[in-house]
């Protein structure tokens, strides 16, 4: 009978006995990062044994012995905000995958990235996804600094120095843009998101090209920044477009929350959707399909975006000479019922 050091504790030489393996071959097994160099028999052995005998492995210890902790740290800026849920996701999926566990950080509207970076590289993190800094963020700074491996994922940061995954803004905006255009809108506003951030930076540039390249006069396409990507700060620069330029017959958001803002907004005014006003949102997070009327807008590809980012990651972890790369993914259109052709103005008029 294999003796035990503590009562109720399986300890990783125990399953070497069992398996009738050595210790080392249990480790590479049952470690996702080395089982590949282990047959895939002797793999299910060493499983199958491990689970039986009821085997834990002791992470802290393995850290202490390592100095590896197998953390990775993600910083996003809204955790509710369901946009994200696929980023994790798919990031999580990939460094599973590798045998690494993820730890998230919300960070609040106040800021304190850079705090919380330091509390998270405190425990020992091996390398961080960052969705919450800014085009010019200390936290890069930081990153860099220590020679913390760090990838940004649906944000980039306007020095280029960290390597990152993110949307075709400007083709999102495009499509946008050419679909209301197609319907006949000439009268379209953009309501944008913070500029501080790469999206909301480089989805208000996209927007003017966009209008430019259909010959749209810029004063026919009135533009309002977002103080955040928020409901209520999309209802209020609606509030403010509307007010000032009562002609509007059509909205393209930076976001999909900014997007149900505009749906406030016209409500609030007595304006139906489509019908007075169309809407396109941009992100095509869950259940916008399920809202009245179910929303236009611009899919990303969320889950790939991390399970990708999450990648990019392991190969600086694994190579950090290796230089910094954008990966661009392509946006798609997804029609629903936010849009239609325009009323003329006098009809739109009586119904307001």
């Amino acid at each position: 009978m294999v003796g035990k050091s503590e009562p109720g504790v399986v300890t990783l030489r125990e399953v070497a006995e069992v398996a009738g393996v050595h210790p080392s071959t249990v480790s590479r097994a049952l470690n996702p990062a080395t089982s590949h160099r282990v047959s895939k028999a002797v793999v299910r052995r060493i499983s199958e044994t491990a689970e039986r005998l009821g085997y834990r492995a002791n992470l802290v210890a393995a850290s202490l012995r390592t100095g590896r902790s197998h953390l990775i740290g993600i910083l996003v800026p809204d955790i509710a905000n369901t946009v994200f849920s696929p980023i994790l996701s798919g990031a999580s999926e990939r460094l599973a995958a590798e045998g690494y566990l993820t730890v998230v950080a919300d960070v609040p509207d106040g800021g304190r990235q850079l705090d919380l970076a330091r509390s998270l590289v405190a425990r020992q993190v091996e390398g961080l996804l960052l969705a919450a800094v800014t085009r010019d963020d200390p936290l890069v700074d930081y990153c860099i600094a220590q020679r913390l491996p760090a990838v940004l994922v649906n944000r980039s940061e306007a020095r280029r120095r960290l390597s990152s995954v993110v949307s075709d803004d400007a083709l999102g905006m495009q499509l946008a843009v050419d679909h209301l255009m197609d319907l006949g809108h000439r009268a379209i506003a953009q309501i944008g998101g913070p500029e501080s951030t790469s999206t909301g930076y480089n989805r208000h540039r996209g927007f003017l090209a966009a209008i430019a390249a259909r010959g749209l006069a810029p004063e026919a396409a009135p533009c309002e920044s977002a103080e955040a990507y928020a409901r209520e700060a999309g209802q209020a620069a609606a509030h403010r477009l509307l007010e000032a330029h009562p002609e509007i017959t059509a909205f393209v958001a930076a976001n999909d929350l900014l997007a149900l803002g505009c749906y406030d907004a016209l409500k609030a005014r007595g304006l139906r959707c489509p019908a007075d006003v169309s809407v396109v949102g941009h992100n095509d997070m869950p259940l916008v399909d399920l809202v009245a009327p179910p929303l236009t807008t611009v899919r990303i590809s969320h889950r790939e975006m991390g399970w990708e980012a999450a990648d990019l990651l392991l190969q600086g972890m694994r190579d950090p000479s290796a230089s910094t790369r954008t990966l661009v993914l392509a946006p798609q259109l997804v029609v629903r019922d936010s849009t239609a052709r325009p009323r003329t103005a006098a009809r739109r008029r009586g119904a307001g």
